[in-house]
């Protein structure tokens, strides 16, 4: 399934937190949907934030819209929580919107991420951290070459399984 994606810049995260639909799709370039105006995508849009006033360096690798080509339907986002530690880790994240679920969008934007990973020499390891009852997630890394590598605690979501995989 083809897929694009386009940088969330941060106007764009800015307008969403101010409920403008329009003033973020035009920021962005592409028409965003209801779903980036969500409790749980306003959490991410001021966390990032929050984020590019820390570490600027950060911009490249974190969230974009994700887009369905031919239609060029905007069907959730991804990228990853940071860029590259001192190890060369990266974790990716990916969020699909409802009304675009199981059709194969997860597993797109999965495999655009593993390869943005790959062709970038400082990074070595990606990593996917998911609640053990997300089952979607779960199926979504199989077959991605993760290997379960252990657990932590998330502030926000429990426990986490944590995946790794060579870039």
């Amino acid at each position: 399934m083809p897929l694009r994606f386009a940088e969330l810049p941060r106007a764009a995260m800015r307008a969403l937190l101010d409920d403008d639909l329009d003033r973020a799709s035009a920021t962005t370039g592409v028409e965003l949907t209801g779903y980036f105006l969500t409790d749980e995508a306003k959490y991410l849009w001021r966390y990032r934030l929050d984020q590019l006033a820390r570490t600027p360096a950060d911009a490249p690798w974190i969230v974009r819209a994700a887009i369905s080509e031919p239609d060029g339907a905007v069907v959730g986002y991804a990228g990853y929580q940071r860029g590259p530690d001192e190890n060369g880790l990266v974790e990716v994240s990916y969020s699909v919107d409802p009304a675009h679920r199981r059709r194969g969008h997860a597993r797109a934007m999965l495999a655009a991420l593993l390869d943005r990973a790959a062709a970038e020499p400082s990074v070595r390891t990606v990593r996917a951290s998911i609640r053990p009852d997300n089952a979607g997630s779960l199926a979504t890394i199989a077959g991605h070459g993760f290997v379960h590598v252990g657990e932590q605690w998330d502030e926000e979501d429990g426990r986490e399984l944590l995946f790794e995989r060579p870039a």
